[in-house]
């Protein structure tokens, strides 16, 4: 099986999970698409943008003595966009509009990328 119907699974669990969310993207911290369930949203865009956010916030908590980069949200007048580490090699990016209860947000985004950091991290048939 395939690595991109289990990472929508995940997907759709947090849509579920969370009122309000618009839709998710999980990529490669380089820009490559992995999954997503984006209906308004260009995903190929959407990736390389978070790769670029990623990279920036990264240099910010490495140059603050913050540790790696965990977790990053942005907030605009008309929602929040998310991004959480998923594995040594991915980011799920969350979608959600202004009413979406962040804190459950971040609470179910954040085991959903745990799990898809693991899905991604796995070796190869194993």
């Amino acid at each position: 099986m395939t690595l991109e119907p289990l990472v929508r699974d995940e997907l759709r669990v947090l849509r579920d999970q969370v009122r309000h969310f618009r839709g998710g993207m999980v990529a490669s911290t380089d820009g490559m698409v992995i999954a997503h369930d984006l209906q308004d949203i260009e995903p190929d865009g959407l990736a390389a943008l978070t790769a670029a956010a990623i990279g920036v916030a990264k240099r910010l908590t490495e140059a603050t003595g913050q540790g790696a980069f965990e977790e990053s949200l942005t907030r605009g007048t008309h929602g929040y966009v998310a991004a959480y580490s998923a594995g040594r090699s991915a980011v799920l990016t969350a979608v959600a509009s202004p009413d979406t209860n962040v804190g459950r947000l971040h609470l179910q985004a954040r085991r959903a990328a745990a799990r898809i950091g693991v899905l991604i991290d796995a070796p190869p048939g194993g």
